[in-house]
């Protein structure tokens, strides 16, 4: 992916050189189970609260810092140019649109975090938290999604889950996290499920789009990167991840999607460069 030279957003907080501070008792076991569940956490990611901050009580350690590697810094760096590339595109579209974007902020950090939402441990995934409206990112789920998941992994795989998450700003920006939310709070546990597994695809679908304006605006794709975003889209299926983990799928209890849904949107955002084809709940009724 073609990054370099381009503006780097300030909306930026790199805690990956420091360690300590509170953690949930257990957070590993707990962390191991939220990540099978709900990789790309999404706005299950306000869900973690309750349970974890019970949990953490107490549980406080000394906090330590370190320096930053050079290549650590080089990511840092790559990932404030992507987030500025997102600002800059949701900005465009929303004017657009008649609206005001909003930047959300992104938080690097290394084995455990606090957010708004509550404690979080690396094994929850990326996501996002909309009481404070920050995207947060353990840069070890990209080994974790290539070692365990069979992901390709590359810079491009990257940015399509940062590309996701932001899309959950939106979403949260347009009101559509509050609606899905309430539906929900009336809603069986399966059709709860297909609520959120519609939430996620449009995520998906966001990150297809924002690559197509970003590609039309920078010129920012190399061979091989949409198969990336395509390979990592893929290993976070449901399904994918249910055959792997149990040996076999339910799909009822999906909450973020299948393989090919996930692929699908994703493809259809970036083919199309149009915000009005990203109605994912179309196909709940």
């Amino acid at each position: 992916m073609k990054w370099l030279g381009r503006r780097q957003s300030d909306n930026m907080e790199d805690r990956r050189g420091v360690s300590g501070g509170k953690i949930a008792a257990g957070g590993g076991i707990i962390g191991l189970v939220i990540l099978l569940i709900n990789l790309f956490g999404g706005q299950n990611g306000q869900q973690l609260s309750p349970m974890l901050e019970q949990l953490q009580q107490g549980q406080q350690s000394q906090q330590t810092t370190r320096e930053l590697t050079a290549e650590e810094k080089k990511t840092g760096a790559f990932i404030a140019t992507i987030l500025a590339d997102t600002e800059d595109v949701w900005k465009e579209i929303f004017v657009q649109n008649g609206l005001t974007y909003e930047n959300p902020k992104m938080v690097l950090f290394t084995e455990n975090v606090e957010t708004g939402c509550g404690s979080a441990t690396a094994a929850s995934g990326p996501f996002y938290c909309p009481a404070d409206h920050k995207v947060y990112m353990d840069l070890a789920f990209f080994e974790e999604l290539k070692s365990r998941f069979g992901a390709e992994g590359g810079d491009f795989a990257v940015a399509y889950v940062i590309a996701h998450e932001v899309g959950h700003h939106v979403q949260n920006l347009l009101g559509t996290s509050d609606k899905v939310r309430k539906l929900q709070e009336g809603a069986s546990e399966i059709e709860a499920n297909k609520l959120s597994v519609a939430l996620e695809l449009q995520a998906d679908f966001f990150a297809g789009l924002w690559t197509h304006f970003n590609q039309n605006k920078n010129q920012i794709l190399e061979p091989g990167d949409i198969e990336e975003a395509l390979s990592a889209a893929k290993a976070v299926g449901d399904d994918a991840i249910q055959s792997k983990m149990q040996g076999h799928v339910v799909p009822d209890s999906f909450t973020h999607g299948t393989s090919q849904q996930r692929m699908f949107w994703f493809n259809k955002g970036f083919k199309s460069g149009d915000i009005k084809q990203g109605d994912t709940f179309a196909e709940l009724h």
